[in-house]
């Protein structure tokens, strides 16, 4: 099989070191076996993503070195069929409708980040039926429902990186405690959300190996459980570690300061970035 793995950002402010590090690492790895390295947008935030920060990071990416395979894969552009997808989950009655606060739901739709804490949803909405959704709802995901259904599976998943290497199998009382019955969908919106795409994504665009942070490890074992919920393939997951500041603190898109286009303006080279960030 052809090793092919994607560098995903979000269109929705500049790139920084720890981009260009992900990036770098993504982008060797499929260089050095002879695979495929591809270019997603992840810009399902329809109100947050611009066409003019996409065409900053081609740019950056371009000054980098690094080059993709295949067209740019835009999620904005295959929402219809995230959606249309998810909803063969209801008739296993596996979703269910939520109402809660909009602000809440709009976080948990995102993927999750470093220093912000997760909350695992409590059930308020838990047992309404889709017959009871109304315009706005969000559609989570019913976890225990689903963890039942797929129980004569072996949920698990091979980690490639170097502070977790090896096979993790999904432990269900775990997911239900720290993950919880996630947001998949806002009606009325037309957005999905990351959990959702970025686990389809992987599946059309034929990945064997995910690159990306390590603060996304924990959450691997809810894509485990939408793959088999789908009948996708679980890619191998290789989590680096991230870039940070002075104080340890991981980067972020408010970090301008840090962004690739500022130390190319300051007449720094490809090279001088691979040394920032280690590599």
């Amino acid at each position: 099989m052809t090793f092919r793995t994607r560098f995903a950002p979000s269109p929705t402010g500049p790139l920084h070191l720890g981009h260009a590090y992900s990036a770098f690492l993504a982008h060797d790895m499929a260089r050095a076996a002879g695979g495929a390295f591809l270019l997603r947008m992840e810009d399902t935030d329809l109100q947050r993503s611009k066409p003019e920060w996409e065409a900053l990071i081609h740019k950056d990416l371009a000054w980098l070195g690094l080059t993709w395979d295949d067209p740019v894969h835009r999620q904005s552009e295959h929402i219809e069929s995230y959606n249309t997808r998810l909803e063969t989950l209801t008739d296993r009655d596996l979703l269910y409708p939520c109402s809660c606060s909009r602000r809440d739901i709009q976080a948990a739709m995102s993927a999750p980040q470093e220093g912000v804490a997760h909350s695992v949803y409590p059930g308020t909405c838990r047992g309404r039926p889709m017959s009871d959704r109304r315009e706005g709802d969000a559609l989570r995901l019913d976890l225990g429902r689903a963890l039942q259904a797929l129980s004569d599976r072996d949920l698990y998943f091979t980690e490639t990186g170097p502070a977790h290497a090896g096979r993790h199998r999904v432990d269900p009382d775990v997911a239900r405690a720290e993950i919880g019955d996630i947001v998949l969908s806002r009606k009325g919106e037309g957005i999905v959300a990351y959990f959702l795409a970025s686990a389809f994504d992987d599946h059309d665009q034929a990945i064997t190996t995910v690159v990306r942070g390590e603060d996304l490890f924990e959450f691997t074992p809810i894509q485990v459980v939408l793959q088999h919920l789908f009948g996708l393939d679980t890619p191998d997951y290789h989590h680096h570690r991230l870039i940070r500041d002075e104080q340890g603190k991981r980067l972020a898109k408010r970090d301008d300061a840090r962004a690739i286009r500022k130390y190319r303006d300051d007449g720094e080279s490809p090279a001088d970035i691979r040394r920032l960030v280690g590599l």
